[in-house]
């Protein structure tokens, strides 16, 4: 069978350092991306019962958490998707 970057063998040794680094920089970005998830979930309910004011009838908290939340997640899939679509293709 022929070998792909994909199906290394465990006795081939530890991946390139151009593997490591690319999985580093991929791992701090995950993890900057699950704190500002964290902070679009947990911060705006925090918060919620010190704003005040109205929209449309409705406390401005229930729209954060209707609306602001929920785009904020599509909004950080988003950033995540385009920027995996900017690596560069390995052969």
């Amino acid at each position: 069978m022929p070998k792909t970057p994909l199906s290394r063998a465990p006795t081939d040794g530890p991946p390139p350092r151009a593997e490591q680094a690319a999985w580093r920089r991929n791992l701090l970005l995950i993890i900057l991306l699950l704190a500002l998830w964290a902070c679009a979930a947990f911060v705006p309910s925090y918060f919620a019962r010190e704003w005040t004011g109205q929209i449309l009838g409705w406390p401005f908290s229930f729209w954060m958490a209707a609306y602001g939340s929920p785009l904020a997640f599509l909004a950080i899939v988003g950033v995540y998707a385009w920027l995996m679509n900017r690596k560069p293709r390995r052969p």
